[in-house]
């Protein structure tokens, strides 16, 4: 069998679409799927190319025995609506001529979406190669561009609408990173087949380790400090001003919360920060997955808020996965399925109510006051996500998916 993956978002950039891509990519080819990448130049999230493959058009490249076929890609450090355009149809169109003259015939071609519009390079190379078509939803867009407010112009969005369904119609397989996703999209395409392909972790990657003394010394932390880690984009969809108000509100002088990451919103949060001349909140760089089994070890608590938005009642965190693997309580500030799965099911954190400063407070006082059920949740989160999320098994019933479908 022989496999597209067309993403904007690779390795070796640092994310969660990049990480969940890369391993799935990696356990296929290990069941004897042949893998080829058709991906931008790497440049995300600093939306800067990388060193090694600026000024270049396409590039070519062999990562862990997989083809990688790269192509020029627009970028600008501007959240403005245009050059975000530029970005994603720059790549629609340059992926579209690199794969039209480099990809041979396949047996699937999974796309990534969002971007949405990426939808239009598959839907062409699909036909260009006679390839089965898989449509893989990370994020339901435009619908949640539109309820963010990332994107507000009416036309754009009915493009955006009418793209959407057109994909769904078009594909052979569609595939939903949450169960909330693969629900939405089964309502209103009731005659498509549509698989659950989670993300998951590697629990032989992501296992419990000793904190980290050095780590803590290297990052102005003391081995008696209280650590509460949020490790991923720092965007409007998290919601991350109430770290920053429970910051201000906290009683306890050891509990410190660190922001580790980049994204639109980190400028912002750190001028929140400084206006409240605030000494318990910490702003880190991403890290490469190398180095995350070592953050998040040195930490004791993942704290995991997004917005109060409807929109994310299906959502699941990519960030949660690590935390329970690594056996670290999680506070999750996420309603719906999130909620279900890790904390009413695993038993693997508490919740609290997104955008809900007292409620996240209250949970940070009973994880400090209760050590015995620190460790009951650490134990039952690695369980969960053995039991439920290990990567190899994720694969492998997804290879027997697209068996069945061949």
């Amino acid at each position: 069998m022989r496999l597209i993956i067309l993403t904007q978002y690779f390795p070796p950039e640092v994310g969660a679409p990049q990480n969940r891509l890369y391993e799935l990519a990696l356990r296929l080819q290990k069941k004897g799927v042949e893998i080829v990448v058709l991906t931008a130049m790497p440049n995300y999230p600093h939306m800067e190319v990388q060193e090694g493959y600026r000024y270049s058009w396409y590039k070519k490249e062999i990562m862990d025995g997989m083809t990688v076929h790269r192509s020029w890609i627009f970028v600008r450090k501007s959240k403005s609506v245009l050059p975000r355009l530029l970005n994603y149809f720059s790549f629609v169109f340059s992926s579209l001529w690199v794969g039209t003259f480099r990809l041979k015939k396949s047996d699937w071609l999974l796309c990534e979406s969002p971007p949405l519009f990426l939808g239009i390079s598959a839907y062409l190379l699909s036909r260009f190669k006679r390839t089965k078509l898989i449509f893989n939803v990370s994020d339901l867009w435009p619908e949640s561009a539109e309820k963010l407010g990332i994107v507000t112009n009416k036309t754009l969005l009915g493009i955006a609408g009418r793209l959407e369904r057109f994909m769904y119609k078009k594909s052979a397989l569609i595939t939903g990173q949450t169960q909330g996703i693969v629900a939405d999209i089964k309502k209103r395409f009731p005659e498509k087949r549509i698989y659950w392909l989670p993300n998951g972790v590697d629990t032989t990657y992501y296992t419990p380790m000793p904190i980290d003394l050095n780590w803590r010394k290297e990052n102005g932390f003391s081995e008696t400090d209280i650590l509460l880690l949020y490790a991923g984009i720092i965007g409007h969809a998290q919601g991350l001003e109430i770290l920053i108000h429970a910051a201000a509100k906290i009683q306890h002088p050891r509990v410190k919360f660190i922001l580790l990451g980049e994204g639109p919103e980190k400028k912002r949060l750190i001028e929140m920060k400084e206006e409240q001349k605030l000494s318990n909140i910490f702003f880190l760089s991403a890290v490469p997955k190398s180095k995350m089994p070592v953050v998040v070890s040195s930490c004791d608590i993942a704290v995991i808020p997004l917005r109060k938005l409807d929109l994310f009642l299906g959502a699941i965190p990519s960030k949660i996965f690590e935390s329970i693997a690594m056996q670290k309580p999680i506070l999750l500030g996420v309603a719906g399925e999130a909620k279900d799965l890790f904390i009413d099911e695993a038993q693997a954190g508490l919740a609290f109510e997104p955008e809900n400063v007292d409620d996240l407070i209250a949970c940070i006082e009973r994880i400090v006051k209760e050590p015995e059920l620190v460790k009951t949740l650490s134990q039952n989160g690695r369980n969960y996500a053995i039991r439920k999320f290990e990567r190899d098994q994720i694969a492998s019933a997804f290879m027997a998916e697209l068996n069945t479908q061949d």
